[in-house]
């Protein structure tokens, strides 16, 4: 399971990297929105992968977390997919700003000569 995670994440940062070198910029929305998902799951995935597990303690049982999942990077990474929701939302709105005072979508505001 640890196999597949990591190879996700790396799929997921390698091509969030690819886009954000990309010359257009909704693409580089694009791979920030990627690379935001990589870490989230790196994130999700530093409090242990637990399949089979109870969800919640049994009455009289001591909790540790040998036994269950830390839900601190759970917190995290639902905190920071809000943050990412709200950062993609503000960049799609200086996309569009910047089409219509550009009339381009490069990022540098200009079309290659061709």
């Amino acid at each position: 399971m640890e196999l597949i995670l990591s190879l996700g994440i790396g799929v997921l940062t390698g091509s969030g990297v690819w886009l954000l070198l990309r010359p257009r910029t909704f693409q580089v929305i694009i791979g920030l929105c990627l690379l935001s998902y990589a870490v989230n799951l790196f994130i999700f995935s530093t409090g242990g992968l637990r399949t089979g597990a109870a969800a919640i303690l049994q009455r009289g049982e001591a909790g540790t977390l040998a036994n269950y999942a830390d839900p601190l990077p759970q917190a995290l990474t639902l905190t920071a997919i809000v943050i990412s929701f709200a950062t993609t939302a503000l960049l799609l709105v200086v996309l569009l700003a910047s089409r219509g005072l550009t009339g381009t979508d490069h990022v540098d505001g200009r079309e290659r000569d061709r």
